[in-house]
């Protein structure tokens, strides 16, 4: 069953891999870097999917499914669990969908095996050190540990989104390395007086995405029916113990009792409260960092994707949580995360370069710093 898990998550990858070993571009490194980051936001909205979609249980065991590579081989199995349980976790179709998580998992894994090879057999033409690649795949055998957890633990709400905090770290991280790899181009040395800011940003953003993570694995996305009042009260009746006990099971409390609605209200209050914050904060940031012509396209595509990230917020409240919103709230905190991660390398890059590098262009940033 592994080498059959492992051969799908190959032949999954062997198409954006081929790609790009096999065009005559010198870039390929940061190419490849590129596209394993692309695909990690997608991975990490199809697990929203996953997640949304009550699949996260669709297979029961790890990494296989019944102890097979794929729901048709178990689909025995499967179908005796979705006849005994109709409307419960294990269904044809859930199956299906967590699998599917699992193959393009494997096969991003497969994509950071290669990037640090690669990473580590051209480490003098690319003039930096291999071992950030390597934290990068340190870091994606971590995430699959803690995936198999998610199952293991029958979704405990900490070890969700736990998962969830590290598939964002991994994307963070890959947009850093692909930035470091991406031409110099001209540094105002203004931006960086930013660099505080992009800081506190990336802070405040984190948080949030904790938070929602946070609602979306307790679901309490619906636990506030209204805006702006929350069942009709500005404060209405909320228990926080019980809401933000780390260490329980899903819908119980750690004393083994089902989880009181006034916890569910505390955990959706605090998520929606904070985002008032984090939206006011990153819309006065991304303001300021327009002012730089460096950093103008991420600074407006930010302000674009808080709007967006609004609207899809509410209408998870508004239209009772329909799906393609609730994907894309998902996506769109990841995409948020990416932007102020490029601006906080390039702010931090105009505060570090060396004058000389204000007029030089073309060359890979990390070569700078070997």
């Amino acid at each position: 069953m592994l080498v059959q898990l492992a051969l799908i998550g190959l032949l999954i990858a062997l198409l954006p891999l081929g790609y790009v070993l096999v065009r005559g571009s010198r870039d390929k490194y940061r190419k490849l870097v590129w596209i394993t980051a692309f695909l990690t936001l997608d991975l990490i909205m199809f697990g929203s999917f996953t997640r949304l979609t009550d699949s996260g249980l669709g297979c029961p065991d790890w990494p296989g499914c019944y102890g097979h590579s794929n729901p048709l081989s178990a689909h025995e199995h499967i179908r005796a669990a979705e006849t005994a349980m109709p409307s419960g976790p294990v269904t044809v179709v859930k199956a299906w969908i967590e699998m599917i998580h699992r193959y393009f998992a494997m096969a991003v894994g497969v994509l950071i095996i290669a990037l640090t090879a690669l990473a580590w057999s051209r480490r003098r033409e690319l003039e930096q050190s291999p071992w950030f690649a390597t934290g990068v795949l340190v870091l994606v055998c971590v995430q699959g540990a803690f995936g198999a957890f998610t199952v293991t633990l029958k979704l405990q709400p900490i070890i969700v989104v736990t998962h969830l905090m590290l598939g964002m770290l991994l994307l963070a991280t890959l947009i850093w390395l692909g930035s470091r790899n991406d031409p110099v181009r001209p540094v105002d040395r203004g931006a960086a007086s930013l660099l505080w800011p992009a800081r506190v940003a990336l802070a405040l953003l984190t948080v949030q995405i904790f938070l929602g993570g946070w609602v979306s694995t307790n679901y309490a996305v619906l636990a506030c029916t209204d805006f702006p009042l929350c069942n009709g009260q500005l404060v209405p009746e909320m228990d926080f113990r019980h809401g933000f006990t780390l260490w329980r099971p899903l819908g119980m409390t750690a004393d083994g009792d089902y989880i009181p609605h006034s916890a569910l209200v505390a955990i959706h209050w605090v998520h929606r409260c904070f985002a008032a914050v984090v939206l006011g904060y990153l819309a006065w940031f991304a303001l300021r960092a327009r002012r730089f012509e460096r950093l103008q396209r991420a600074a407006r595509l930010m302000l674009v994707f808080l709007v967006l990230q609004l609207a899809t917020g509410l209408s998870n409240i508004v239209f009772d949580w329909p799906l393609v919103a609730a994907v894309a709230h998902n996506g769109g905190a990841a995409v948020l995360l990416m932007l102020i991660v490029r601006l906080l390398y390039n702010i931090g890059f105009a505060a570090h370069a060396p004058d000389t590098v204000a007029g030089k262009s073309g060359q890979p940033a990390g070569a700078l710093r070997a």
